[in-house]
């Protein structure tokens, strides 16, 4: 490798930022180029010409270039290759064990193919990957995957004939041997800490790659050129931690970790305890929240610790939990660097995300320091994903279980003798008895019904979602068979994915009845997202709203958690604001889409005695049909709202990072205005067409709420609008419309509106956008027998007619006005 006379120098006064490993399989390589551009000092060589051109053996794909790179961008993304069908390229391995596979895409317009609009999967010897879908900005997907053969096939296929997918360049190289082992991860749950097995096995996907404390490190100083960004986004509490550095290098002597498992400059800065802040008290606990999207993965947490503020040994106690779980109780560092200070190391635990939409890392003071000495500190994290996870646990739980493989069928037998004994002794009494008809059990691994019965003391109604009651046969109608859903999905061919749901893979389905539906699987046998299942299931098959997603049926035969929703075409708002898509929404369109969501969430506050609280209210949780109709979706992590003698629900925090009302965060109280907060990022995200948080962008634009609030509050909210917007919006409907996003997040849920009063002003700034007068009409009547629950009717419900036929409610064109509506302002 090519050392500039400048790096030279710079290696002499820095010998930690020197790159130590050399792997047995490398390759870069740039796709859809023909010449040989550099990336942090390393040469990628053109696909397009040989020998490089060799690697690329199936399929049909087109070398595109970008015309007109912006000045400042870099050469490897000027070029990609576009993939029309399945294509592969192969390459040799010399040494099996893990490899670090790395997928550069950064999306551009050619002639034509707008890269943005890309649709596919990515395989490796014939193990899925990912899926990606509308590629918005420059992205590096990292994968570490175990090879055991002499060829990697790496694989992209498109998800339809119609769509294509793209690489700008591709890293295959070997990894450290000691990067990934089998032993010494803790898998850490409600049942408490135990030891995970296998690692090597699984898949893993970088999700977020931290350095505590410090700077951004490129990959120019990782010696496997990774990037590690700060940490300040992601703390909760900024004002609680404190940053400590040094300029020695660490003691690697020791052992413990090598400069491969995270660079110096990770070591040599940390966050602590604030313990000058007096308002925090004396023991407090330092918080990072991490977004995740809500797949239900089990992931792979990497903690590296190097303790460089103790001036002896055994000074430094303290606890490390992850999601609210205790991870680790008094870790002492000295006893895991060989009684040495400032000897990097780290920790690995294994976490499920499922039901939280985050991951939360938290380290605090240990009961065994002494007072004065309380601190807890944190250098590094790292969070990857298991792609398709295998449950893996230590060697003793599997010969238990092995051993009852043995004992079971022997105990079994004997049991269903005693049975089949009982049963003839009481057929007698049986048939003196008149026969109670029997309640359907579900032919699953675990009946739906058990979180049934619908009386008010049930598990659901004070639990995680609500007393459930359909008739003596429960949910029994609502059921499919195994056999039809697979038929529908041509036994889950992959190239029906079309996203990831709550807790698994969502495919596209046709029923028998040539009805298009969503089909969510959960990954199969696995209790994970089990709760969320039941909530989705008892919520859904409860209520029936325009703006509420239906749901078709469900199965849990066969060791299956199965959801089947109706087909939404357009897929997440998400997907149809962020970057330069083809067709943009236009301000109206966005307008009715919101109008469309509030509608929806103002029923699930209302419709019921207690109400609902969605408690996950995201961008990705609002879905839109064929017409752009929005439709509120994923309520597994639903609760109901309080009783009427009651202010709040008490309650473990759960929703999304980004979306999160900071009260229900700070208090544990949930209210239905924790979704109002979260409906207002919504309406900032709808605006500004960016994600809720990106660590990405300069500090003071990571977290949209704050951003957007400080623009309002300027009155210079169009500075920060979707350029596609620039020149559509009425002044006065921007001005509305910043107000009522602006009361959704205030501090504190008494002073923020009702989805009601939200509604009412987003009709209005509709009205203001389209130059409708405001007029009073007249109430029209409902029949509202179609609502399980009997409840006021509220003024936003007056617009709904009933189709008495059908039972069906159907939406007044939003163009008209609220029959209360009687003033300019709103309300």
């Amino acid at each position: 490798m090519a050392i500039s006379k400048f790096l030279f120098l710079l290696l002499l006064f820095l010998p930690f930022s020197s790159p130590e490993f050399v792997p047995s399989d490398i390759y870069l390589l740039s796709c859809g180029s023909s010449s040989s551009p550099t990336f942090f000092n390393r040469t990628f060589v053109g696909d397009s010409v040989k020998p490089a051109s060799d690697f690329l053996t199936a399929g049909r794909s087109v070398a595109v270039s970008n015309r007109n790179p912006p000045p400042d961008s870099e050469p490897l993304y000027h070029t990609a290759r576009v993939f029309t069908s399945a294509s592969s390229y192969r390459f040799n391995i010399k040494k099996n064990g893990t490899h670090l596979l790395r997928f550069h895409l950064s999306p551009f317009s050619a002639p034509e193919f707008a890269l943005h609009s890309a649709n596919f999967t990515i395989w490796a010897n014939g193990a899925f990957l990912s899926m990606i879908s509308r590629v918005n900005d420059s992205v590096i997907k990292e994968f570490m995957v175990r090879i055991d053969t002499n060829v990697l096939e790496i694989e992209f296929k498109p998800v339809s004939s119609t769509v294509f997918g793209f690489a700008n360049a591709i890293e295959v190289f070997s990894a450290p041997k000691e990067l990934i082992t089998d032993n010494g991860a803790k898998l850490v749950d409600s049942y408490g800490v135990r030891e995970y097995y296998k690692l090597t096995s699984q898949i893993l996907e970088t999700k977020y790659r931290i350095n505590v404390g410090g700077s951004l490190v490129t990959p120019f100083n990782d010696s496997l050129w990774r990037t590690w960004v700060p940490d300040e986004p992601f703390l909760v509490l900024k004002s609680a931690a404190k940053v400590a550095a040094t300029f020695h290098a660490p003691n690697y002597q020791a052992g413990g970790a090598t400069r491969e498992d995270a660079p110096d400059s990770v070591y040599m800065t940390l966050q602590q305890m604030n313990k000058e802040n007096s308002t925090l008290g004396a023991k407090f606990n330092l918080t990072w929240n991490f977004p995740l999207e809500s797949n239900g993965a089990k992931h792979l947490i990497r903690l590296h610790f190097c303790d460089i503020v103790s001036s002896a040994l055994n000074q430094l106690y303290f606890n490390v939990y992850i999601n609210g779980y205790s991870a680790y109780r008094d870790l002492d560092l000295s006893s895991l660097s060989f009684h040495q200070l400032s000897t990097p190391l780290y920790v690995d635990f294994i976490v499920d995300s499922a039901g939280f939409g985050n991951i939360q890392i938290s380290v605090g003071p240990s009961d065994l320091s002494s007072s004065f000495r309380y601190n807890a500190i944190l250098n590094g994290a790292e969070i990857l994903e298991m792609v398709n996870a295998k449950d893996m646990f230590s060697e003793a739980e599997k010969k238990k279980r092995n051993l009852w493989v043995i004992v079971g069928p022997v105990v079994g037998g004997f049991v269903g003798l005693c049975l089949v004994v009982a049963a003839i002794l009481a057929l007698g009494c049986k048939r003196r008895k008149k026969r109670k008809p029997r309640r359907a059990e579900s032919a699953g691994w675990t009946s739906v019904q058990a979180y049934g019965g619908g009386s008010s003391d049930s598990k659901l109604s004070r639990g995680s979602t609500l007393a459930t009651s359909f008739g003596p046969n429960g949910y029994h109608s609502l059921k499919i068979p195994f056999a039809d859903i697979q038929l529908a999905t041509n036994d889950f061919d992959k190239s029906l994915i079309i996203g990831s749901g709550g807790f698994g893979m969502v495919y596209k389905g046709v029923l028998g009845d040539n009805i298009n539906v969503a089909v969510k699987r959960g990954v199969p046998g696995s209790r994970q997202g089990l709760p969320e299942f039941h909530t989705e299931i008892a919520i859904l098959s409860k209520i029936r709203h325009h703006h509420l997603v239906s749901l078709v049926g469900y199965c849990d035969e066969q060791s299956e958690m199965i959801l089947v929703y109706e087909y939404m075409e357009k897929g997440p708002l998400k997907k149809q604001l962020y970057g330069p898509i083809v067709s943009p929404l236009s301000w109206k369109q966005r307008l009715e889409i919101c109008i469309g969501a509030a509608r929806g969430l103002h029923y699930l506050h209302t419709g019921f005695a207690q109400g609902i609280i969605h408690r996950d209210i995201k961008s990705t949780n609002i879905l839109l049909d064929e017409n752009y109709v929005a439709k509120v979706a994923d309520f597994g992590l639903s609760r109901s709202g309080p009783r009427l003698d009651e202010t709040h629900v008490s309650t473990g925090v759960k929703g999304s990072f980004g979306y999160l009302d900071p009260e229900y965060f700070r208090r544990q109280q949930l209210t239905d205005k924790s979704d109002v907060y979260s409906f207002g990022v919504v309406l900032f995200e709808v605006l500004c067409a960016r994600p809720a948080v990106d660590p990405l962008l300069a500090r003071e634009q990571v977290n949209l709420a704050e951003w957007a609030l400080h623009w309002q509050r300027k009155g210079m909210l169009e500075k920060i609008i979707d350029p596609h917007l620039v020149g559509q919006i009425n002044p006065s409907s921007l001005k509305k419309y910043g107000e009522t996003a602006e009361k959704c997040l205030a501090d504190y849920g008494i002073d923020r509106p009702t989805m009601g009063d939200v509604l009412w002003n987003l009709e209005y700034v509709l009205q203001l956008q389209v130059g409708i007068q405001t007029e009073p009409l007249e109430p029209v009547d409902i029949d509202d027998s179609d609502f399980p629950t009997s409840t006021a009717i509220h003024p936003s419900n007056l617009r709904r007619h009933s189709d008495e036929s059908t039972g069906n409610y159907s939406d007044i064109s939003t163009t008209k006005v609220f029959s209360q509506l009687l003033t300019n302002d709103g309300r």
